[in-house]
């Protein structure tokens, strides 16, 4: 694919999570890696709906800007991006959104962890096993971002999450795929999760949160 169609690919996908209320305002930001060691992220500050070719920045994995369009700044999560490429080679596209049931399902995490619920949905995220006992990480936000992705790379060091995902407390989620199409898939399996978590939370059903 070439690079201002891969943009304009991910602006396509901007404007669906913006319809589902998962990137307004101008929160939330796309990657797609173009090359090996560089990849495409959105700019600072861009309405999510809004976005063109020129909304993206290129950088490579040291976190260097290559290419900027109109001056703009690359998103204040892009060291989040990069420990995610450095660390996950088949990761090609990287979706990180702000949805309520995300942001809720934060506070029934342990030790760190969201026990996802045993569903087959998570076939769809790499898990084969009936009624699995997977945990995804959850990582303390802080202002300063670079202090999560200083987590995250701590974290990731020593085991890669068994789903292609993270949560960030009180943040937003993030997931990623092989493709574009894998990324959104593997994105909205795990928003399904969420809400499932937060429906059996209201209705007092055996979860574990």
């Amino acid at each position: 694919m070439h690079h201002e169609d891969l943009r304009q690919e991910l602006a396509l996908a901007a404007r669906s999570f913006y319809e589902r209320g998962w990137m307004l305002g101008t929160a939330g930001n796309l990657s797609a890696r173009m090359a090996e060691e560089a990849f495409w992220i959105t700019a600072s500050g861009r309405p999510k709906d809004l976005l063109d070719t020129e909304d993206f920045v290129s950088v490579n994995l040291q976190g260097e800007v290559l290419l900027a369009p109109g001056g703009r700044k690359p998103s204040a999560e892009t060291s989040i991006h990069q420990v995610i490429y450095q660390h996950i080679p088949e990761a090609r596209v990287i979706f990180h959104v702000h949805s309520i049931e995300a942001n809720l399902c934060g506070h029934f995490a342990r030790n760190g962890q969201l026990r996802l619920p045993p569903l087959e949905m998570l076939k769809g995220l790499g898990v084969p096993d009936a009624e699995p006992e997977i945990d995804l990480p959850v990582f303390a936000n802080h202002q300063d971002v670079a202090r999560i992705a200083k987590d995250m790379d701590t974290a990731f060091t020593q085991a890669i999450p068994p789903v292609p995902g993270a949560l960030i407390h009180q943040h937003g989620v993030t997931a990623w795929g092989s493709d574009l199409l894998s990324a959104r898939h593997h994105l909205e399996l795990l928003e399904y999760c969420f809400r499932y978590l937060v429906q059996a939370k209201a209705l007092a059903i055996g979860v574990q949160a």
